[in-house]
């Protein structure tokens, strides 16, 4: 029996990843694709195996219960993020903007803030600042799809842990980050 074949748009739907995100991974190789004509075509038995492949566990990411903040405008970026960081075992808690994040902040402890750089009201930058304020041992990860010279110097001088640019070519590049933020707490 043959299996179906996913279309682009049924496996952005199937991995709740936006379109850039896959063909990201397709243009590096980092995911299974059939090219067929000028469509690009996936097996889902062979999207699961790689998604199985590709989890970052608890035992890989050595890490214990860390309390992770993810502001996101973007609700898919959002929730890919806090999903994978979940499966490598943080404690995660969402915010969809830099106002709310500074209420969770203000109520909670963190131990990194993962933050988009460009959200409506306040930027990640502005958001980094004003929660060192309230945890001055607050670490920070920076993603953007709007890299620059200026916010990766204003990113180094507010002391980030990593910048990641989107789209994400690797999701796995997203534990990576957060336990260098969490390896910075100890050295800090």
């Amino acid at each position: 029996m043959l299996d179906k074949l996913m279309t682009t748009d049924d496996l952005v739907k199937y991995l709740n990843l936006d379109l850039r995100t896959i063909y990201g991974f397709i243009k590096n190789k980092k995911i299974p694709a059939i090219k067929i004509g000028r469509e690009w075509r996936f097996r889902k038995k062979d999207i699961d195996v790689w998604l199985d492949d590709h989890r970052v566990t608890p035992a890989k990411a050595q890490i214990t219960k860390r309390k992770i903040l993810v502001v996101d405008d973007e609700e898919d970026v959002r929730n890919l993020i806090a999903r994978t960081l979940s499966r490598a075992g943080y404690e995660v808690e969402v915010a969809s903007d830099g106002e709310s994040a500074l209420e969770l902040l203000q109520k909670n402890h963190y131990h990194v803030l993962f933050t988009d750089l460009k959200m409506p009201g306040m930027s990640g930058i502005d958001l980094i600042e004003e929660a060192q304020k309230i945890h001055a041992d607050l670490q920070s990860v920076v993603l953007t799809a709007f890299a620059s010279q200026e916010t990766a110097i204003d990113a180094v001088n507010l002391r980030c842990a990593s910048y990641l640019q989107k789209p994400l070519t690797d999701i796995n590049d997203v534990v990576t980050a957060v336990n260098n933020a969490v390896r910075g707490m100890a050295r800090a």
